[in-house]
C-alpha cells in the first residue's frame, strides 16, 4: 500500500509539472519559438551523446596503441581526439546557451502571466484575506477562497520572483538531464553488453552463465544506490518546502518593519521587533540545521557511491584483463562504457537533492496557481453578476443596494436584506458602532468584498477614498495621478490639484522621487489622496475616514470642495466619519442599528435624516 501511495504521489507530481508547463509550450504566443528552442536543445543533447560514443571508441584504439607502443596510431588518435573534443565543446556551449535562453524566456512569460492573473479581478486582495481566515461554507462558495485544510498560498512575492525562476530552471535542467541519461543509457548499454562478455559460475553442481555480466552489475549497483538514496534523502522534500516558507516569513517581517518604521519608532517598539525578527530567524536556522544534517547524510552516501563507481568496473573486468582475454584498450573502453551506463542509471542518485527542491517548488507554485485560478473564476462570476446589477439600475444614476447581505469571513452575518440608495444631491453619512460593518458596506458598494450578496449599483467613474491610501514609489506626479498615466494631465492641472488639497509645498516637486508613504505624514497622505479626487473630478465620491488625520479647519475646507465637486457633476458624497463636524456636509444617514435576536443578522441598515 505504501508503494502504491508513493506511485500515486509521483503521478500527481508529474501532473502538476505538466499543468504548470503546458500553457507556455501549448497556448502562449511564444509557443513556436519555445518549441523550436526545446527541439534544438534535445538535438544538441543527442549530438553530445553521439560524441561521447565516438570518444568511447577512441579510448579503445588509443590505449591499444599505448599497449602496443604504436607511435603512428598514437599520434593519429591524438589528432582525432582534437577534433572530437572541439565538436563536443561547441555542442556543449550552444546547449548551455540555448538552455539558458529557454529558461529565461519561459520565466519571463510565466512571471507576466501569473502576475497578470494575480492582479486581475483583485485576486491579490482576495488571497490576502484568505491567509488569515477560515471562511464558512456559504461564504466560500462565492469568495473564491480555499476550502478548509487547503494550504493558503503565502508570500506571493516569493512565488512570482523566486519560485517561477526555480521552477523553470529546474524543469528544463532536470528534464534535459533525464533525457540525456536515457539516451546515454540506450547508446552505451549495447556497447557495454558487447564488451563485457559472459560470466560463468557453478552453484550446487550446476553451471550458470550470465551474458552481459557488466551490464547487470551496473544495474544492480545503481538499483541499490537509488533505493538507499531515496530513504536517506526523502525528508529533504518537506524540509526544502518549510525552509522556503520560513525564509519568506522572515523577509516579509523585515519589509513590514521598514514600512512601519515611524510607528515602531514612536512606540519604542524596536526591542519587540528585534525579538520578533530573532524568533523568525531562529526558526529559519532551526529548519536549516535539519536540512543540512540530512544533506550531509545524502552527500556522504553519494560521494561514497561515486568514488566506489570509479574502481568498480576495473575490479569486475580485471580477471579477464589479467588472463589475456582483453587488452588495455578494451579494459579502458569497458571502464568508460560502464561509467556512462552507471552515470545514466545513477541520475536519480546524483540529482536527488535537486529533485527534492524541484518537487517542493512545484508544490508551492501549484498551490499559488490553483488559488489564482479559483479567485479569478470567482471574480468572473461576480463580475457577470455585477454587470447584471448595473443593467437593472441603469435607469437611474444613483448608488444603491437592494437585498444586500454582508457577511464576515467567518460566516457571521452583519446585515441581511438591506435596501439603501442615494440619488444625486443626497449626500449621505454612514454611521454605526465600531465593527458594525461601515467600511465593509463601502467595500461591497465598490465591488471588492467577497462575502456580499444582493444587487449593487455604482455609477461609472465613482471614486473611493480609502482609510489608508496607496502611493507608488517614484515621482510625485505618478503618486498623484495613480492609477492613471501622468500624460493625461498637464503640469498646471497637477499643481492646481495640489494647491486645492492644501499641499502648496508639493506643487513644485512633481518630479521628485521618493517613498511617499514613508515621506509624508498621515495628514499629508490624506490630502494627497483628496488631490487625486480633485484632479479627476468624479461626480460620485465614497470616502472612508478620508480626513481623520486633519485638523477641523482643513477638514471643513476640503469637504466643502468635495461636496461642491459632486454637485457640479450631478452626483453625491457618501462618507464614513465619526466627527460631528463632518455630519454638517451630509443631509441624510445610513445608520447601522442593532437588530433583533431573531433577525438573522447583527445589525439592520436604515436610512434617516442627518443628526
Amino acid at each position: 500500500m505504501a508503494l502504491a501511495d508513493r506511485f500515486t504521489r509521483f503521478c500527481l507530481f508529474l501532473r502538476q509539472v505538466w499543468h504548470l508547463s503546458a500553457p507556455y509550450f501549448r497556448d502562449s504566443a511564444e509557443k513556436w519559438r519555445a518549441r523550436g528552442l526545446l527541439a534544438a536543445i534535445v538535438l544538441l543533447n543527442l549530438g553530445a551523446v553521439y560524441m561521447l560514443v565516438q570518444i568511447n571508441e577512441w579510448n579503445r584504439v588509443f590505449y591499444d596503441a599505448l599497449q602496443n607502443k604504436d607511435a603512428a596510431v598514437f599520434w593519429t588518435q591524438l589528432g582525432r581526439f582534437t577534433y572530437l573534443a572541439m565538436i563536443f565543446i561547441v555542442i556543449a556551449v550552444y546547449r548551455f546557451y540555448l538552455t539558458q535562453l529557454l529558461q529565461l524566456r519561459w520565466r519571463a512569460w510565466m512571471t507576466r502571466d501569473l502576475m497578470h492573473r494575480w492582479l486581475a479581478g483583485d485576486a491579490f486582495y482576495r488571497m490576502e484575506l484568505g491567509r488569515y481566515i477560515a471562511p464558512a461554507q456559504d461564504a466560500r462558495q462565492t469568495s473564491g477562497l480555499p476550502e478548509p485544510g487547503q494550504r493558503v498560498p503565502d508570500n506571493p512575492d516569493q512565488r512570482l520572483q523566486e519560485d517561477v525562476h526555480l521552477f523553470t530552471t529546474q524543469t528544463v535542467g532536470l528534464s534535459m538531464g533525464f533525457l540525456n541519461a536515457v539516451v546515454t543509457l540506450a547508446s552505451f548499454v549495447g556497447i557495454l553488453w558487447g564488451l563485457s562478455g559472459s560470466f560463468t559460475f557453478t552453484l550446487g553442481g550446476t553451471e550458470y552463465t550470465i551474458v552481459g555480466f557488466m551490464v547487470w552489475m551496473a544495474v544492480l549497483y545503481c538499483a541499490v544506490g537509488s533505493v538507499l538514496t531515496h530513504y536517506i534523502g526523502r525528508p529533504l522534500i518537506g524540509l526544502n518546502f518549510e525552509q522556503q516558507r520560513r525564509e519568506a516569513n522572515f523577509r516579509h517581517h523585515l519589509v513590514r518593519v521598514r514600512e512601519y518604521s515611524e510607528a515602531i519608532a514612536l512606540d519604542k517598539g524596536a526591542r519587540v521587533e528585534e525579538q520578533n525578527l530573532a524568533t523568525r530567524f531562529s526558526a529559519v536556522l532551526a529548519n536549516y540545521l535539519k536540512l543540512i544534517a540530512k544533506q550531509k547524510q545524502l552527500v556522504g552516501f553519494t560521494n561514497l557511491f561515486g568514488q566506489a563507481a570509479m574502481v568498480f568496473p576495473f575490479i569486475v573486468a580485471a580477471p579477464r584483463f589479467f588472463s589475456g582475454a582483453i587488452q588495455l584498450g578494451q579494459l579502458m573502453q569497458i571502464a568508460s562504457a560502464f561509467d556512462r551506463v552507471q552515470n545514466a542509471l545513477s541520475w536519480f542518485v546524483d540529482n536527488y537533492d535537486s529533485l527534492a527542491a524541484w518537487r517542493a517548488t512545484t508544490e508551492r507554485l501549484t498551490s499559488f496557481e490553483g488559488a489564482l485560478s479559483q479567485s479569478n473564476a470567482a471574480a468572473a462570476q461576480m463580475g457577470q453578476a455585477q454587470t447584471a446589477i448595473q443593467n437593472i439600475a441603469s435607469g437611474e444614476a444613483a448608488v444603491a443596494a437592494h437585498g444586500l447581505t454582508l457577511q464576515l469571513p467567518d460566516g457571521a452575518t452583519l446585515v441581511r436584506g438591506a435596501d439603501v440608495s442615494a440619488a444625486p444631491g443626497q449626500h449621505t453619512l454612514i454611521q454605526g458602532p465600531s465593527g458594525s460593518g461601515k467600511s465593509t458596506l463601502l467595500r461591497a458598494l465598490a465591488g471588492i468584498w467577497p462575502w456580499a450578496s444582493g444587487q449593487i449599483a455604482l455609477p461609472a467613474g465613482a471614486m473611493v477614498i480609502p482609510q489608508r491610501p496607496y502611493f507608488p514609489d517614484g515621482a510625485l506626479r505618478d503618486a498623484l495621478t495613480y492609477p492613471e498615466p501622468t500624460g493625461r494631465y498637464t503640469d498646471a492641472q497637477l499643481k492646481a490639484a495640489l494647491q486645492e488639497a492644501l499641499l502648496p509645498g508639493l506643487a513644485e516637486r512633481l518630479d521628485d522621487r521618493d517613498n511617499w508613504t514613508q515621506k509624508l505624514s498621515g495628514g499629508e497622505q490624506q490630502r494627497l489622496a483628496i488631490a487625486r479626487v480633485l484632479l479627476r473630478q468624479p461626480a460620485w465620491i465614497l470616502a472612508d475616514e478620508a480626513t481623520s488625520a486633519l485638523d477641523i479647519a482643513a477638514e471643513q475646507t476640503l469637504y466643502e470642495k468635495l461636496r461642491a465637486l459632486t454637485e457640479r457633476g450631478g452626483g453625491a458624497l457618501i462618507s464614513i466619519a465619526h466627527r460631528p463636524s463632518v455630519a454638517a456636509f451630509h443631509g441624510r444617514r445610513w445608520q447601522f442599528e442593532p437588530a433583533a435576536s431573531d433577525a438573522g443578522a447583527r445589525f439592520r441598515l436604515v436610512t434617516a435624516a442627518a443628526a
